[in-house]
């Protein structure tokens, strides 16, 4: 019996049907033995779905549709195998066998469309969507949506699908368990193309705080500085982002812009805060900017100096190759030009 369950594994490996059919017809009830065999809980329908056999996978199900919803020691199913593998044909298998399997969650609490997203199966994900179109609403142990996971993955086809599909605000706009929406995690990734899709949709909110009471704004000012820095912070700004600061100093000047008493003096007094707001902004603007070109003057200035124009000698050299005296001797890692003109050398460092 032992060693008809081998084969059986070693069947599942190879994708081969006949020994398959050869095992049940010896041993009808073998699969129904398969569990004792293995510490790790693998089925051989995890093994067959894990090398993509999808006829192997079709007679199992046929003899024993409860295998599609067995766990391993990850408590996966065959279908979030399949899911993360992106076999369409197997997965459509599973899911006409047990719809519900859709919503099964995975030690990490991922279902299987958490990980076609995460693998960016496009085909897979519509699939789950259609049987089980709840799957979509489903968060992680982490508090991540499947959005969420999209963004930290860097899967912005699978995002703009996902997106078109949901409309809902709160959805758009969740927090994940550290208090992030997707559009903090683009920021925070400096992700330039799914931050500007973000921020073409008019339900993102954009000056949303994390649980550190950051905006998106804030978290591109404190995170480390690149290249595409000044293009996400005009992209924030020209959709309103703001800094978490500015949005307090904001509220003040609305509360002053509509007095109790409408008298003359006070709505001189909000036009004033106003001009302060927007002072305020310019000199943020012009800080972060100024901060972008000091790093690139800086990164400049260390390749100049780790690299000079011409150079470094090589090795050290006090007389020429007739054994005389050199003018002007030179020793290794010292700059070619500052030896062969060195009045000019002074004006390039």
């Amino acid at each position: 019996m032992e060693i008809d369950q081998k084969r059986l594994y070693e069947a599942a490996a190879e994708g081969d049907v006949t020994t398959l059919q050869e095992l049940l017809q010896k041993d009808g009830l073998i699969l129904d033995r398969v569990l004792t065999l293995t510490c790790f809980n693998e089925t051989p329908l995890h093994v067959a779905t894990m090398r993509g056999h999808v006829e192997f996978v079709k007679l199992i199900l046929t003899q024993n549709p409860h295998l599609a919803a067995e766990l391993d020691f990850l408590r996966s199913s065959a279908l979030h195998i399949a899911s993360v593998k992106g076999y369409i044909e197997i997965v459509k298998e599973l899911v006409i066998v047990n719809p519900e399997m859709c919503l099964a969650r995975d030690r990490n609490g991922r279902n299987p469309l958490h990980l076609a997203a995460i693998k960016g199966r496009v085909e897979v994900i519509k699939e789950l969507i259609r049987i089980r179109p709840s799957a979509v609403l489903a968060t992680t142990n982490d508090g991540e949506n499947v959005l969420h996971l999209c963004v930290k993955n860097n899967q912005l086809e699978v995002l703009k699908m996902l997106m078109e599909m949901m409309s809902n605000h709160e959805f758009l706009n969740a927090r994940d368990g550290d208090g992030y929406t997707i559009l903090h995690l683009a920021v925070t990734d400096k992700q330039i193309e799914t931050v500007k899709y973000l921020l073409r949709n008019n339900k993102i909110e954009v000056n949303l705080k994390d649980d550190n009471g950051n905006t998106a704004l804030d978290i591109l000012a404190q995170s480390r500085r690149d290249m595409n820095d000044l293009q996400i912070g005009e992209s924030l700004r020209k959709s309103g982002g703001l800094r978490a600061k500015d949005i307090s100093s904001s509220n003040t000047q609305n509360f002053a812009k509509f007095p109790k008493n409408e008298s003359s003096t006070p709505l001189s007094i909000s036009h004033d805060t106003h001009k302060h707001d927007l002072s305020g902004d310019w000199l943020s603007k012009k800080r972060d900017a100024i901060m972008v070109v000091a790093s690139l003057i800086a990164t400049m200035a260390f390749q100049a100096g780790m690299n000079p124009p011409g150079g470094v000698w090589q090795d050290n050299e006090e007389v020429n190759s007739q054994g005389n005296s050199l003018h002007m001797s030179h020793k290794a890692g010292e700059a070619v030009m500052a030896y062969s003109h060195p009045k000019s050398y002074r004006y390039s460092c």
